[in-house]
């Protein structure tokens, strides 16, 4: 395929910033449009994720791009979870047992100035701001824009249009409401919310509590989390429903009311954020949805990516990750040499939406874990019981949360189906005593991957049966 092609980019976050930077490394004629002001010059980060969890699928595409040691610098390493009971006791629960698996805490804004900078240091790619997509007309190949500060209305023509304007993507709702193919779209709510709050640095400029870990204060049915920032501070999110149970965000609205609540269960955390009614009051309460839809792609002319084609609640901490191997997955495609785009979105979308569709629905397991699961006996057992196989059996074991994170070249939903029959398997032995962890290991470990592929046969049996 001739490397002239003018590609449109629609959306300059993370995922278009990068898939611009890929493209215009391997010589496409890349233009840009985001609707928000350029990060670079002004801050837009109030209430959105301003720092996320960064891990070995995202360092793929970094490597792809070349930037991974630019990229290292903005990360802070956390070796785990740092779990705080209602009374401020603390237990650190490692991510893995293999030492060198870490997950990162790193800047949005400061990884998405980083790839707009690389970016544009080729010729062959230029980006807007303030345009905002309003249609795509996906049978022509063209893009309805507005300025946002003229409002002058124009259209863009391309040979290629590439949707990463996030879960609200213009161009998904173009699909959705053009009724010219049979496309299929979901939408799926939480009923909790999140608001974003902070503990800012101590007066010396250093950390108030634990820096290289991902604090929760887990209460079943809400939660708090805290992720490390490179300024000393920590940002802090609150997941809580929007009207159930005693507090709630519907009934929290009052200064006394929230500090009440935060001296009740999180009470360690209080003591650290003076500022937290004012970040309270001032900071939105936002939504958690999923988002799954199908086909990804209109013919040759128009693709969806990132989160335009698959959002997910944040409690993997894959959403950046994901859109970022979605990067790494089609610039795989393209290196098999089809002549056209349709063939190349054809094979992309098959390969890769069994792989979203199965983040999606762990994310949403994972947000059932951190609010609750992890304050049970049994299952610190069986984290500690995998946490002892990976120590001493690196290369023979990884649970399933070192699966999805820590082993990027295995598919999502591969690492979903093997981490699930694990889980299932442990979960089941300990109960019924049939393993312990004073047991021999290796022993507890041959008769836990023998249960696991029983499990797994069952379930391939019965899906074919199915079918």
């Amino acid at each position: 395929m001739t490397k002239q092609q003018n590609v449109l980019i629609i959306g300059a976050g993370l995922c278009g910033s990068l898939l611009a930077l890929r493209l215009g490394q391997r010589g496409y004629n890349v233009t840009v449009y985001e609707m928000r002001p350029d990060l670079r010059k002004v801050d837009i980060s109030a209430g959105r994720s301003i720092n996320l969890a960064f891990s070995d699928r995202g360092n793929k595409a970094m490597k792809l791009v070349s930037i991974e040691d630019k990229v290292k610098e903005l990360c802070i390493p956390m070796n785990g979870r740092m779990l705080h009971d209602v009374e401020g006791n603390t237990v650190f629960a490692p991510y893995s047992g293999r030492e060198h698996e870490y997950i990162n805490s790193i800047s949005r804004g400061q990884l998405n100035a980083l790839l707009l900078d690389e970016a544009e240091k080729h010729e062959n790619v230029t980006i807007h701001f303030n345009k905002k997509c309003k249609s795509v007309d996906f049978e022509k190949t063209t893009a309805l824009f507005q300025d946002y500060e003229t409002k002058h209305e124009f259209v863009e023509d391309a040979d290629v249009i590439f949707a990463t304007d996030g879960a609200g993507s213009a161009m998904r709702k173009s699909y959705f409401l053009g009724k010219k193919f049979l496309f299929s779209f979901s939408q799926y709510w939480l009923t909790h919310g999140y608001k974003e709050l902070s503990i800012l640095p101590a007066e010396n400029g250093g950390y108030k509590t634990f820096k290289n870990a991902l604090h929760i204060w887990g209460r079943d049915s809400f939660m708090l989390i805290a992720l490390p920032n490179l300024d000393g501070s920590f940002t802090v999110t609150l997941f809580l429903s929007y009207d159930e149970g005693e507090y709630n965000f519907n009934n929290l609205t009052t200064q006394e009311k929230v500090v009440e609540f935060f001296g009740k269960y999180f009470k360690d955390a209080l003591e650290l954020m003076p500022n937290l009614a004012e970040d309270f009051f001032m900071n939105p309460t936002s939504a958690l949805g999923t988002v799954k839809c199908s086909p990804w792609h209109y013919k040759g002319n128009t693709l969806l990516m990132g989160d335009a084609a698959h959002a997910i609640v944040p409690f993997y901490g894959q959403g950046m990750n994901a859109s970022f191997e979605d990067v790494v997955e089609f610039d795989k495609v393209l290196d098999e040499g089809h002549q056209d785009w349709e063939t190349i979105f054809k094979i992309y979308e098959r390969n890769r939406k069994k792989d979203t569709d199965a983040i999606a629905d762990l994310a949403i397991d994972n947000f059932h874990e951190m609010k609750g699961h992890v304050n049970h006996t049994i299952f610190r057992a069986k984290r500690n019981l995998e946490m002892a196989f990976e120590k001493h059996f690196p290369d023979d074991y990884s649970s399933k949360y070192s699966l999805v994170t820590f082993n990027e070249d295995i598919g999502y939903r591969e690492a979903m189906l093997r981490g699930r029959a694990q889980d299932k398997a442990i979960l089941n032995m300990l109960t019924d005593k049939e393993i312990s962890l004073n047991d021999d290991l290796k022993t507890t470990l041959e008769k836990v991957k023998a249960a696991t592929e029983e499990i797994l046969d069952d379930d391939r049996v019965a899906k074919n049966f199915k079918h």
